[in-house]
C-alpha cells in the first residue's frame, strides 16, 4: 500500500474541546447551495409524493453538535429522520440509554420552553439533551377546576410540564416544575401517553379530592438548581434561513419554504386555542390543522378533514368552529 493511503480513523462521537455554543462550522450540507441557514423537521408524513429518493450519496448529510444539559463534552450526531431516532443517535454520543433522553433545547442547557426542541431543528442550532434526574411523589388536593398546568410530550412517548400559571393550584406546590415529566397520576403508568391524554386525564380528575403525582424531574446543572423560571411558552421562529429542510419518517429530506406571515399568525393563534381548550401547546400539530384549514370552503369541510386525519383528538364542535374562525381571522389580517 502506497504510503499515506491508509485507512481513515473513524472520528469519535465526542469532542473534549470545544465549548457548549452553537457550532456553525461543524455542519456538512452539501448540495443545499443557497440555503442559508435553514430548519430540520422531524414531523411525520410523506414527502414529495410520487417522486423517488435521491440516491443515499446525494443526500444532505447534517452534522450537529450536542451536549448534555447538566454538563458533558460536546457530541457529534447524525443520520435522524425523527426524534426518537434523534434520542438513539443521543445515547450512543453519550453512552446513556436513549429512555433516559427527557426532551432537547436549543441553544441553552436551560429548561427554556420557549427554546425547546419541537418538529424543527435549526441548521446551526445546538441541541442539549435534559435526561432524567430526581424522582418525587407529591399529593395535591384539586380545589378547582383547573390545575393550571400545560402538558406537551417529548415525541417519544414521555408527557412532562411546559407551563405553570401563576397563582394556580399547582403553582402553589413549590416542588413541581416546568420541565417535570409526569410519569403516573394516582398510580397510573402514563409512559407512551400523548400530551392530550395526559391532559384530558388531569382535567377529568374530581375536584374536592386528593390525587398523587408521580414526577420526574430534568438533571440540572449548578446553576439551574432553585429554577423555577421558563413557564412562559413563546413562539418564535428558530433558524434564520429561507428554506426548512423537513426530515421525514417516511420518504427523503426535503427542502421547504418557510411558514407565510398568515400562516406564521394562524399557528400562533391556534396554538392558544389549543392551550385554552385542551391544556396542551403543540405547534406542529396547529401547523397542521392550519394546513388542514387554509383551502377549506366551510367549517363543515374543515371538521371532516380533522375527523379523518386527526379523530384521535376528539375535539370538541367548539373549538373546531372557534380554529376555523382563528384561520379565516389571519388570512384576512385580523390577528
Amino acid at each position: 500500500m502506497p504510503l499515506g493511503l491508509g485507512r481513515r480513523k473513524k472520528a469519535s462521537p465526542l469532542v473534549e474541546n470545544e465549548e457548549a455554543e452553537p457550532i456553525r462550522a461543524g455542519l456538512n450540507v452539501p448540495g443545499l447551495d443557497g440555503l442559508d441557514g435553514g430548519r430540520v423537521g422531524l414531523g411525520e408524513g410523506a414527502a414529495h409524493e410520487g417522486l423517488p429518493p435521491p440516491p443515499t450519496s446525494l443526500r444532505p448529510r447534517l452534522i450537529f453538535h450536542t451536549q448534555l444539559a447538566h454538563g458533558s463534552p460536546t457530541g457529534r450526531i447524525e443520520g435522524f429522520s425523527n426524534v426518537r431516532e434523534l434520542y438513539a443517535k443521543i445515547g450512543e454520543a453519550f453512552g446513556i440509554p436513549p429512555t433516559e433522553v427527557m426532551f432537547c433545547t436549543l441553544n441553552t442547557h436551560k429548561v427554556d420552553m420557549d427554546k425547546l426542541l419541537g418538529g424543527q431543528i435549526g441548521l446551526e442550532d445546538f441541541i442539549f439533551a435534559h435526561v432524567k434526574g430526581q424522582k418525587k411523589e407529591v399529593e395535591v388536593f384539586k380545589g378547582e377546576d383547573a390545575l393550571g398546568l400545560t402538558i406537551t410530550d417529548n415525541g417519544a412517548g414521555y408527557a412532562f410540564i411546559k407551563r405553570i400559571r401563576e397563582g394556580s393550584i399547582i403553582h402553589q406546590i413549590q416542588v413541581i416544575n416546568v420541565g417535570d415529566m409526569i410519569e403516573s397520576i394516582n398510580g397510573q403508568i402514563l409512559i407512551g401517553c400523548r400530551h392530550y391524554e395526559v391532559a384530558k386525564m388531569l382535567k377529568e380528575l374530581p375536584k374536592g379530592k386528593t390525587f398523587f403525582l408521580k414526577l420526574v424531574e430534568p438533571l440540572k446543572a449548578f446553576d439551574m438548581i432553585s429554577q423555577r423560571s421558563g413557564s412562559r411558552s413563546g413562539s418564535s421562529q428558530l433558524g434564520t434561513g429561507r428554506g426548512t429542510l423537513r426530515l421525514r419518517s417516511k420518504g427523503p429530506a426535503t427542502v421547504e419554504e418557510l411558514p407565510s406571515a398568515f400562516e406564521e399568525k394562524a399557528i400562533e393563534k391556534v396554538d392558544d386555542l389549543l392551550e385554552s381548550y385542551m391544556g396542551i401547546r403543540d405547534s406542529e400539530l396547529a401547523a397542521t390543522m392550519v394546513e388542514l384549514g387554509k383551502d377549506k370552503k366551510n367549517p363543515d369541510e374543515f371538521a371532516e378533514a380533522l375527523d379523518e386525519t386527526l379523530g384521535d383528538f376528539a375535539f370538541p364542535d367548539e373549538f373546531v368552529f372557534d380554529v376555523w374562525g382563528a384561520i379565516g381571522d389571519a388570512k384576512v389580517g385580523r390577528v
